[in-house]
């Protein structure tokens, strides 16, 4: 058969990831401060926005009342054409929202199109100078860092000029827990100078503090602490020491027999000293600089009033954002120029989208809320045991959107309740059968097993099956493995290492 050419007309929808789609799906995942931080970002951007003084502005966003108010307002004047509630999943909006927005754009008045905007007050923000400023003994001082604090202390100690480079240098490779893991090989042909040069700089670091920094094995570590270590039993501390620098893996695999032996020293004496050895810092650098952890601030609130559960969105701190006045008025004057005309009408659109965006992102992230605690009352009520199994797709189907969009919503995002401040993905779990209660949430099983182990007899600690066999009488519906894998998660040694743990805590003979 002869191959041909053939022009077809072919009609067809597909999902068009416009800029301005992208903005409100970005908008939508980001954590409480993260959006700060974007609304930030998006006020230097643009000049045709700005930050209201007025708390109960109606043109604010990021609170909640631009939230719950998001599909009622049509402050997007011409762009009515684009997509509201499923431009920001996405997953339900049609093809050219962008376009069609800018075509109805120059259909429409500017009057009405600003009517929403325009404000009373003054258009111009308070400048930084008329903020009283905290005063400077009350700012935070800043956390320094392992690298920082190891070169406060070399540049205050007696060390000489031609090692202090080769002294930071090494300070730079040490990991965030204070370990050297880099040989020593490798940074000085790295550094390009002798290898006794770079021992000597890493012999001065270990003798700075923390103690234990450098080292290159937890062994090492603690050796370097216990050189430290000052006592009034010196017998004591000198056995600790010979433990960690002749019997370190027998101490490691607690053969205490085969140490005693070794050592020539009673297993009591031994006991002491594990005692001296359990104090030790095995990441001394772990404490010194910054933590990881990140402040939470909750999106979203919930609590009972007059026996219903109402869910609120936390907008304190938000900064609320309207359009900047002179610009406008300078648009609606038509006096500027065409170059500058266009460049305040796309200015203009960007700033009515990213509002928009903000006001279907809170909206979006309420009703999701809402459909959540609608369904976990009887856990708010009662407590972790009347936890129900929940997916995602539950919550997409009550409220109408896609679950990817649903998924997007509960990503780094926090709720306060009666229970405690928890993730929105806290409440999604998946189900367990049960003979009497239907479904039950994984969660609810965890706690179950976390109990049991509990509970168990010190001296014989419940294999997994056990564990199944006990859950099973109980009506839960769970195999070996099952538990296996829950109680890792939970972070509950198997039975043998528990075992091994009780034998160890026992006190020798």
């Amino acid at each position: 058969m002869a191959l041909e050419q053939k022009l077809n007309l072919k009609l067809a929808q597909r999902l068009v990831m416009t800029p301005t789609l992208q903005q409100a799906i970005k908008l939508l995942q980001l954590s409480r401060l993260e959006l700060e931080q974007a609304v930030a970002e998006e006020l230097q951007a643009n000049p045709l926005l700005e930050q209201s003084e007025e708390p109960g502005s109606e043109s604010g966003a990021g609170g909640e009342e631009g939230a719950t108010a998001a599909g009622e307002n049509s402050e997007a004047g011409g762009a009515e054409g684009a997509s509201g509630e499923a431009g920001v999943g996405g997953e339900e909006s049609g093809a050219g929202a962008e376009e069609s927005g800018a075509d109805s754009y120059s259909e429409v008045e500017l009057e009405s199109l600003f009517a929403n905007y325009l404000q009373d007050s003054s258009g111009t923000a308070a400048s930084w100078e008329d903020e009283e400023g905290a005063p400077l003994e009350n700012s935070a001082t800043p956390t320094m860092s392992l690298f920082d604090s190891v070169c406060a202390q070399l540049r205050l100690g007696d060390v000489r000029p031609e090692l202090l480079p080769v002294c930071e240098f090494v300070a730079g490779n040490l990991d965030p827990d204070g370990y050297l893991r880099t040989s020593g090989e490798e940074l000085a042909a790295q550094l390009g100078v002798p290898a006794e040069k770079l021992a000597e700089a890493v012999a001065v670091i270990q003798a700075l503090e923390p103690a234990g920094i450098a080292a290159r094995s937890l062994r090492e570590c603690f050796a370097l602490q216990l050189t430290r270590l000052e006592s009034e039993d010196a017998e004591t501390l000198d056995l600790a020491r010979r433990i960690v620098d002749e019997s370190f893996d027998d101490l490691l695999h607690q053969r205490w027999s085969r140490i005693s032996q070794r050592l020539g020293v009673d297993q009591e004496a031994i006991r002491i000293a594990l005692e001296v050895i359990r104090h030790l810092d095995p990441r001394p650098g772990a404490g010194v600089g910054p933590s990881d952890n990140a402040t939470i601030e909750p999106d979203l609130s919930v609590e009972k009033i007059a026996g219903h559960w109402r869910v609120t969105l936390n907008d304190d701190g938000m900064p609320r954002l309207r359009l900047s006045q002179r610009y406008v008025r300078l648009l609606q004057s038509r006096t500027a120029d065409g170059e500058t005309s266009h460049f305040l009408r796309e200015r203009m659109r960007a700033a009515l989208w990213f509002l928009r965006s903000l006001d279907q992102r809170q909206s979006t992230i309420l009703r999701v809320a809402e459909a959540l605690v609608r369904r976990q009352q009887d856990f708010l009520e009662r407590g972790l045991p009347q936890l129900r199994p929940l997916v995602l797709r539950d919550i997409a189907d009550d409220i109408g959107m896609h679950e990817s969009t649903v998924s997007r919503v509960v990503s780094k995002k926090y709720i306060a309740t009666p229970r405690g401040v928890l993730p929105l993905k806290f409440f999604f779990h998946s189900s367990i059968s049960h003979a009497l209660d239907g479904d039950i949430s994984s969660l609810v099983v965890k706690q179950r097993i976390k109990e049991v182990v509990a509970a168990e007899e010190a001296a014989k600690p419940l294999s997994d099956a056990r564990i199944a066999r006990m859950l099973n009488r109980q009506g839960i519906r769970i195999a070996r493995r099952t538990v296996a894998k829950y109680r890792e998660e939970l972070g509950i040694p198997s039975s043998e290492q528990r075992r091994r743990v009780l034998r160890s805590a026992l006190p020798v003979e």
